[in-house]
């Protein structure tokens, strides 16, 4: 038996209300500030390609980004010369969990769009952990 899916909206958080108002711009993002410096974050691991800090609005036990300090707006810009980038944000993500005592487990999401709840238009992966996740997420 198949679910009845409606199109009617709940109501909005409002991470995802920013998201339904933001706009892609050449702008710096909040990410690229943090990536530069100029706006301090909780950084928990850095290298030549990315960074990983937490989220200042955890939703887990354990919230963290990894992201690009090379801005891509989000995962539907990213083209095959940045295969091996999505590769390295990925694996960061598995380091630093390790880091982070995830070793029960923990989740990635990416979001995209306003549809995907996407309030900052630099690329960055939520890990989550600490928890037991519910499904569906959302």
């Amino acid at each position: 038996m198949s679910k009845n899916y409606t199109t009617s909206r709940p109501l909005l958080s409002d991470e995802v209300k920013k998201a339904q108002g933001a706009k892609t711009t050449r702008e710096p993002t909040i990410f690229s500030k943090i990536v530069d410096k100029s706006i301090p974050a909780d950084i928990i691991y850095e290298d030549e390609l990315c960074l990983a800090f937490r989220d200042v609005s955890p939703q887990a036990p354990v919230h963290f980004l990894v992201i690009p300090k090379s801005p891509i707006p989000g995962i539907s810009d990213a083209d095959v010369q940045d295969k091996e980038l999505l590769g390295h944000l990925l694996l960061t993500a598995k380091q630093v969990s390790e880091q982070q005592n995830l070793s029960n487990g923990y989740r990635l999401v990416i979001n995209e769009g306003p549809d995907g709840a996407q309030s900052v238009h630099h690329l960055h992966i939520h890990v989550m952990g600490g928890r037991q996740m519910n499904w569906p997420p959302g």
